[in-house]
């Protein structure tokens, strides 16, 4: 884990750790909920990381002071304090930018609690998983919406997708070359295994090709 946090990016093991939210909000988000979706993903530990891009209309300062005194209350306060002592409340211009911090943050989770959630996913390039409109707080995807919350995090949803069926699922590829094929492309395939200097590859295609002629 160490390693594959570092700066290194070190690609062992799932590309999941630490739990991640970004909370995107506008001036009709509820306050309170807004804090609670960003305080059920910093409960999990102090090494989790929130963070809010506040739209325009939408109150940045008392947005976070919800946090802040929700956090008080809950039994797993002391964790989530710290982690929200880690994250950010960012205030930015429209649309356009919050996609842009959300794609280069390229969150675990991605909460868009705007009024036409549905016209962002297009914008979305990289997360691990998307929570659209005022009713659809993270925890439904832990419990019931059916998507696997295993999911990439530390910036890994631009590389990577969460667990699904299809991690498990094997594939075998299989090819046929014809005379044509092998006409038309077996030149080229001896000329890239020379320069690699594998000669028997080089053969293997040339040899068939001799014959050919």
């Amino acid at each position: 884990m160490l390693a594959q946090n570092s700066e290194a990016l070190v690609a062992i093991d799932m590309p999941a750790g630490p739990s991640e939210v970004l909370v995107v909000a506008d001036a009709g988000a509820d306050p309170d909920l807004v804090a609670m979706d960003l305080l059920s993903q910093a409960e999990h530990g102090p090494d989790s990381q929130v963070i809010l891009l506040a739209l325009p209309g939408a109150d940045a300062d008392a947005l976070a002071q919800g946090v802040r005194a929700a956090c008080a209350r809950l039994p797993r306060g002391a964790a989530a304090a710290t982690a929200v002592g880690n994250s950010v409340v960012v205030r930015v211009s429209g649309k356009e930018e919050a996609l842009a911090i959300s794609n280069r943050y390229a969150p675990e989770h991605l909460i868009l609690n705007v009024d036409d959630a549905a016209a962002w996913v297009d914008g979305v390039e990289s997360a691990g998983s998307i929570f659209l409109g005022r009713h659809t707080p993270e925890s439904f995807g832990d419990y019931a919406s059916g998507t696997n919350h295993v999911l990439p995090t530390y910036g890994y949803a631009g590389a990577y997708s969460g667990v699904s069926l299809d991690s498990f699922v094997k594939r075998i590829t299989v090819q046929e070359v014809s005379e044509e094929g092998l006409r038309g492309l077996g030149p080229h395939v001896a000329t890239m295994a020379g320069v690699e200097g594998l000669d028997a590859h080089r053969l293997a295609v040339q040899m068939r090709l001799d014959r050919l002629a």
